[in-house]
């Protein structure tokens, strides 16, 4: 029988064999986050293991490194159940090492259990596309569906849905219906992410009841949001210190490039010169900023520009301590495939992608070295 400790943290637990070969952790529901199965043992030695993350509506992410190439995968649903019953075979063998109700927990949430979470989850949200990477463990609150401009070619994240803003009675009903799926483990969740594309833009007069009820139903939480440069209302200064106020504290802005021929040519709105305004209106507000940049997009036609530009407009940024600047390697999907066929626009290669992000982080050590930086790759994305 294997020998198995359980760490207990004031969010969560994880179980672990002595020999390092398992590793799982749990939330206080007693519901998988992840596992680490260290694989097979194989002519003296252990593969280098695979590493599974579930999301809330129980899709899998698995990831292992072979070499130096480092492979990740949603697991087809089909095998879902089959991870999930393997898991729960280590817990078994958990429980007759460890006697404590946090194990009893986890051994209730059967491979069904945990399927069952998918419902659970679409009745408390529409899809939660995508996130900034610190707020993976945000408590996530859809104050809008969908994107308010939904026209850029290189984004496919809400194209499912029409941009709507639910009425407060709806949006109290799915506050309450989030409540209920997080349970326990919404003490995991420190932050509020106020959901979906652009939710800032909104007035304040409609989105400060929005809030309001949003720290209701989890207080003691700060809120973020994502935010374009060019729509909806534009707000003052003395509006975004009014947010602040309101627990607004970081605001995710896509800039994507700092050249604006490319960012016409992706068909997103805004400018260089609109980008410097709004992040200085924030930043004077009081807000921490998360302004995006993309490596590699325009491909090689744009390439040079778009290092050149976009190196001018992180030197123009008023960025300082609390900022966050992600780097998001560009991936090729939606309308962009089409419009760069067209246009003969060429990828470019990946060591040149990853020369782009050196360039860019060298950048910014000089001009803003309080400013964090971070990769933001959208295929680690899980809710």
């Amino acid at each position: 029988m294997t020998a198995w400790r359980l760490q207990q943290q004031p969010d969560s637990f994880t179980l672990s064999d002595l020999g390092g070969e398992q590793v799982l952790s749990f939330d206080r529901e007693g519901r998988l986050l992840t596992w680490y199965d260290r694989g097979r043992y194989d002519r003296g030695r252990y593969d280098r293991g695979t590493t599974y993350k579930r999301a809330l509506n129980s899709r899998l992410l698995a990831r292992r490194r072979e070499g130096e190439v480092r492979l990740r995968w949603d697991v087809p649903a089909g095998e879902v159940p089959l991870v999930f019953g393997r898991m729960l075979e280590q817990v078994r063998d958990a429980a007759r090492d460890i006697r404590s109700p946090l194990v009893e927990k986890v051994l209730e949430w059967t491979p069904e259990k945990l399927l069952a979470e998918r419902d659970r989850f679409a009745a408390a949200y529409a899809p939660v596309s995508i996130l900034p990477p610190d707020q993976y463990f945000a408590v996530v609150v859809q104050a809008t569906r969908g994107c308010s401009w939904n026209k850029c070619t290189f984004c496919t994240f809400y194209r499912d849905r029409a941009f709507t803003v639910p009425p407060p009675v709806a949006f109290a009903a799915h506050l309450n219906a989030v409540k209920d799926l997080l349970g326990e483990a919404a003490s995991l969740r420190k932050s509020i992410f106020v959901a979906d594309g652009n939710a800032l833009m909104l007035a304040n007069q409609k989105l400060l009841p929005l809030l309001e009820m949003a720290r209701q139903v989890f207080p003691g939480r700060d809120l973020h949001g994502f935010l374009d440069v060019n729509t909806g209302v534009r707000k003052s200064v003395l509006d975004w210190q009014e947010l602040h106020a309101a627990g607004v504290r970081r605001v995710y802005l896509g800039l994507e490039t700092g050249h604006d021929p490319l960012l016409a040519w992706l068909n997103k709105p805004g400018s260089a010169d609109r980008a410097v305004e709004l992040v200085s209106d924030l930043k004077a507000a009081g807000l921490s900023v998360g302004p995006i940049f993309m490596t590699g997009v325009g491909g090689q036609k744009y390439a040079a520009q778009h290092v050149q530009d976009t190196l001018k407009l992180l030197e123009r940024l008023p960025l300082g301590q609390g900022d966050i600047v992600y780097l998001s390697p560009f991936v090729e999907h939606g309308p962009y495939a089409g419009r760069a066929k067209q246009d003969g626009v060429l990828p470019l290669p990946p060591p040149e992608v990853m020369e782009q992000e050196r360039i860019f982080r060298q950048a910014l050590k000089t001009t803003h070295p309080q400013a964090k930086v971070a990769r933001y790759d959208i295929l680690e994305f899980l809710y």
